[in-house]
């Protein structure tokens, strides 16, 4: 499988901010790369470079087989991109937005409007054709925008934080049109902070701070790396919790993270549902009442907490403007 991107040492500074400090990325056809990290990490910086909008000041990259800076007039039809805010003309109707995509595209007056219509209905914006965008609610201008970046069917799509601020059940309806997308041959890269959306949709995943890769693999793999699965329980009667911190304390080597407040502890273990249950036993050996107990895999929280140091954002980001 060959890769359909391709960044080797990137460098974008910003005066004395240096937004990409070497970033390197491979990204195989067909697959979808999920980029994560917190605000000002890079990760709207590096699409702006991949996407030709931003010349880089050291390193290389290609797009489709065509480098971002000596073919980027040629590269610029092999791709489509949906940025954090949707480039709409509000004075145009939905149709005459695609229409003019496709027109931009060279499509022709015809294969433009035949388009514009298939991407309508692909989108349940049909009965809103008509209208203009200036009345779209915000989840139907990100649909139209998104819309607009696949008019040209191209074979690799950039979305950058595609679904910030949509409602869940838009926010689905994105979802399965991405996966149709990738399932078609699309080679998509997506930054995000939905940490469920990098886990649902993303074959790879790649972790940006400071503007590098810290961590790179599969939503698994990442999750294995920082330790596996953790028993977590909640004791029943606040006079036994100290009980049942020692039990831990005394069955897993790691850090047992508790709080006597909400009378939860956790910690990690190795052996899966056979730990679970000898726990459970030595618990009830020493007269441990528990309220609720499991065993869980990291989740992407996790691993970005334990990378970055801090929690993923779950706003919709910095102001326009702002350093991405």
């Amino acid at each position: 499988m060959s890769n359909a991107i391709v960044a080797e040492g990137l460098v974008k500074t910003y005066g004395a901010l240096r937004a990409l400090n070497g970033l390197s990325l491979e990204v195989p056809e067909g697959t979808v790369m999920g980029l994560l990290g917190p605000n000002g990490a890079g990760k709207t910086t590096a699409v702006r470079v991949l996407t030709t909008l931003l010349r880089p000041d050291g390193g290389r990259a290609t797009v489709h087989g065509l480098d971002v800076v000596k073919d980027a007039a040629a590269l610029k039809s092999h791709i489509g991109a949906s940025g954090q805010y949707a480039a709409v003309d509000e004075y145009l109707t939905g149709f005459e937005n695609l229409e003019m995509v496709g027109r931009l595209y060279h499509l022709g007056a015809k294969r433009a409007k035949a388009r514009a219509s298939e991407l309508l209905e692909r989108f349940d914006l049909t009965d809103a054709a008509n209208r203009p965008v200036k009345g779209y609610s915000g989840g139907m201008r990100r649909r139209l925008d998104l819309a607009g970046a696949l008019v040209a069917d191209p074979p690799v799509l950039f979305l950058d934080e595609p679904t910030t601020g949509l409602d869940p059940r838009a926010r689905l309806g994105l979802w399965d049109v991405i996966s149709e997308l990738v399932a078609g041959g699309t080679t998509l890269l997506l930054t995000t902070q939905y940490l469920e959306e990098a886990d649902r949709l993303a074959d790879q995943i790649a972790v940006i701070d400071h503007g590098n890769v810290i961590a790179k693999g599969t939503a698994d793999q990442l999750k294995d790396e920082i330790g596996g699965e953790r028993i977590e329980l909640i004791v029943a009667d606040e006079d036994e919790w100290h009980t049942a911190h020692e039990v831990l304390e005394n069955y897993a080597p790691g850090q047992v993270h508790a709080s006597r407040a909400t009378r939860t502890l956790s910690v990690g273990v190795t052996g899966g549902s056979a730990a679970l249950v000898e726990v459970v036993g030595l618990l009830t050996d020493r007269g441990v009442n528990l309220r609720d107990v499991g065993l869980r895999r990291p989740t992407l929280d996790d691993v970005f907490l334990a990378l970055t140091g801090h929690e993923a954002e779950t706003e919709a980001g910095p102001k326009q403007g702002e350093s991405k």
